[in-house]
C-alpha cells in the first residue's frame, strides 16, 4: 500500500469516527431531552389539573356544539364529520374560550421538582428548556386533538364520514340561517377546500394560537416569576378579544361600511384572528392566507424560544422538595 493511501484511509477513518462522535452525541442529547418531557409527564393523567382542564374541555365542547346541532335538528339534515369542528370553532370566541384553559394547565411551567438538579448536571439549561417547549408542544396537540374528538363524538348521530360538505353547510352557506344562529359556515370556504382538509388546516390554526399562548405562558414565569405568566396569558388572550372586528367595531362606533377595513387590519395584526379559519384569504378579501398565518405562529414561537434562552440565564432556581 503506498503512502498516499495510506494517508487516504487514515483521514477517511478519522472523518468518519468523528461523525459517529457526533451522531452519537446528538443521540445522548435526544435522549437526555426525552427523559426530561417523560419526567414531565409523569402523573400528567392523574393531576387533578389535567382533569379538571380536560373535563371544562368537554362541558365548552358541549355547550358550544349545540348551535351546530339545532341546525340539523331544525331542517332535519345531517353533517359531515368533520363539520361540527370547523363551524364550532370557526369563530374567535370559541377558540379563545377553549383556549384559556391552558392557562390553567400550564401555569407550573417550568417544572421544577426535587430531581429538576438532577437533569441540569447531566444536560445543558438550553436543552432542559427544549424540553419543556416539547412538553408544551405535545400537551397542546393532545388537548386540541381532544378538542376535535370531543366536538366530532357529540354530533356523531347526525354525522356521515364522506368527504363532501352537507345539505346543512349549503343551508347555512346560502341563506342567512347561518348569520342568525352565529354558525360561521361561509360559501367561500365551501368552494376552496374539502370538509376534511379544512379541519385539518383549522386543527392547525388553532394549535398555532394555543401553542403561542403555552410558550407566552413560560416565558413570563421565566422573566417575572411564578404566576406573571398567567397575567402575560391574560392579557394576551384580551389583547385578541379586543381586537376581534365586532367587538372593535361596537367599541368605536364604525359603521358596517367601515368594517371591511377593519377585518383586514386586525386580520393581519391580531394572533387570534389569525387563528379563524374563516378570517383567511380565499381571493375575495386582502387576509392573510392560512400559510402566512402558521407562518406568523411559527416567527412568534421561535422569537419566544429566544426570549426565554436569554431569560433563562437569570433566572433564579428554586426547587421544592417532593
Amino acid at each position: 500500500m503506498s503512502l498516499v493511501t495510506k494517508m487516504r484511509k487514515e483521514k477517511a477513518q478519522m472523518a468518519e469516527g468523528k461523525e459517529r462522535r457526533a451522531l452519537n452525541k446528538r443521540r445522548r442529547e435526544m435522549r437526555q431531552i426525552r427523559s426530561a418531557v417523560g419526567y414531565n409527564f409523569m402523573g400528567f393523567f392523574r393531576n387533578s389539573r389535567t382533569v379538571i382542564t380536560f373535563l371544562l374541555g368537554i362541558i365548552i365542547c358541549f355547550l358550544l356544539s349545540s348551535r351546530v346541532m339545532e341546525v340539523t335538528e331544525r331542517f332535519g339534515t345531517s353533517m359531515q364529520a368533520a363539520e361540527p369542528f370547523i363551524w364550532t370553532f370557526g369563530d374567535a370566541t370559541a377558540i379563545l374560550l377553549v383556549s384559556l384553559l391552558l392557562i390553567f394547565l400550564f401555569s407550573d411551567l417550568p417544572k421544577l421538582t426535587a430531581f429538576t438538579p438532577f437533569y441540569l448536571m447531566r444536560m445543558t439549561k438550553r436543552r432542559w428548556l427544549a424540553a419543556q417547549f416539547l412538553y408544551i408542544v405535545l400537551v397542546t396537540a393532545l388537548y386540541v386533538g381532544f378538542t376535535l374528538l370531543v366536538t366530532v363524538l357529540l354530533c356523531m348521530k347526525r354525522s356521515f364520514a364522506g368527504n363532501l360538505w352537507s345539505e346543512t353547510a349549503a343551508i347555512l352557506g346560502y341563506s342567512s340561517v347561518g348569520k342568525d344562529l352565529n354558525v360561521p359556515s361561509t360559501v367561500k370556504v365551501m368552494e376552496s377546500i374539502s370538509p376534511y382538509g379544512c379541519m385539518l388546516q383549522a386543527g392547525a390554526l388553532m394549535l398555532g394560537y394555543s401553542l403561542t399562548l403555552g410558550f407566552l405562558i413560560l416565558l413570563g414565569n421565566l422573566l417575572a416569576g411564578r404566576k406573571y405568566g398567567m397575567m402575560f396569558a391574560l392579557g394576551y388572550s384580551l389583547y385578541g378579544f379586543l381586537l376581534d372586528p365586532e367587538v372593535l367595531g361596537k367599541l368605536l362606533g364604525m359603521e358596517e361600511y367601515e368594517m371591511y377595513r377593519v377585518r383586514s387590519v386586525v386580520g393581519w395584526i391580531s394572533p387570534l384572528n389569525n387563528a379563524v379559519y374563516g378570517m383567511h384569504d380565499f381571493g375575495y378579501d386582502n387576509l392573510p392566507t392560512v400559510g402566512q398565518s402558521l407562518l406568523i405562529f411559527g416567527g412568534m414561537l421561535f422569537l419566544m424560544y429566544l426570549l426565554s434562552m436569554r431569560a433563562l440565564r437569570r433566572y433564579n432556581f428554586t426547587f421544592l422538595g417532593g
